[in-house]
């Protein structure tokens, strides 16, 4: 193996093991997305996966179910869009320095 191949190998060795650091790291954090003035909230992880839904009272209409749909739903959103926000901060450090603006 050639050695500017070599290097290619290793450089992409780190970075695959930077990048399973940044995985865990992210796990380890938490986004809130809320809706509603905050009556529903909803608790991500940095992965993007969901730990934990709150529901206040006043929320919980039984004649107006569709509304408090639409707050889960609208909550879901926020915290999706700070874990993606989140992610990119994250990843995108990492992946800055490859140089692949041809690509």
């Amino acid at each position: 193996m050639s050695g500017v191949m070599q290097k290619m190998m290793k450089q992409a060795q780190k970075m695959q093991a930077e990048y399973q650091k940044s995985q865990a790291e992210l796990a380890k954090k938490e986004v809130v997305g809320t809706s509603g003035g905050s009556m529903v909230k909803i608790v991500m992880d940095g992965n993007g996966v969901l730990q934990s839904v709150k529901i206040a009272k006043e929320a919980v209409d039984p004649d107006d179910v569709e509304m408090l749909e639409d707050l889960v739903a609208a909550a879901i959103r926020n915290a999706s869009d700070q874990v993606k926000k989140l992610s990119d901060d994250s990843l995108g450090a990492m992946t800055s320095g490859l140089g692949l603006s041809g690509f």
